[in-house]
């Protein structure tokens, strides 16, 4: 893990930008919460690396666009996997 919290906010980015990664699946990667990846993106990293942060804000914008998609998924599989177990 990063030595400084911008180093984190940075490696972060990185990461998010490499992967495609939404906040829920890096604070799980780094082992951190959510709303301190969300933190370190939105309120730190426009300090420390404005471009890295131009790119990121970018990624993070389509996750959020595609979230009530990602939800409506999750649901359906949910029920699809609730319908397995009453039925063998």
């Amino acid at each position: 893990m990063a030595d400084t919290i911008e180093d984190r906010a940075c490696e972060l980015a990185v990461y998010i930008i490499e992967n495609g990664a939404t906040v829920r699946s890096a604070a799980q990667h780094f082992g951190i919460s959510k709303s301190t990846v969300h933190k370190d993106l939105s309120q730190r990293l426009p300090y420390c690396n404005k471009s890295l942060y131009k790119q990121v804000r970018t990624v993070l914008d389509v996750n959020k666009a595609q979230r009530h998609i990602r939800g409506g998924m999750a649901t359906k599989a949910k029920y699809l996997r609730q319908e397995v177990k009453k039925n063998p």
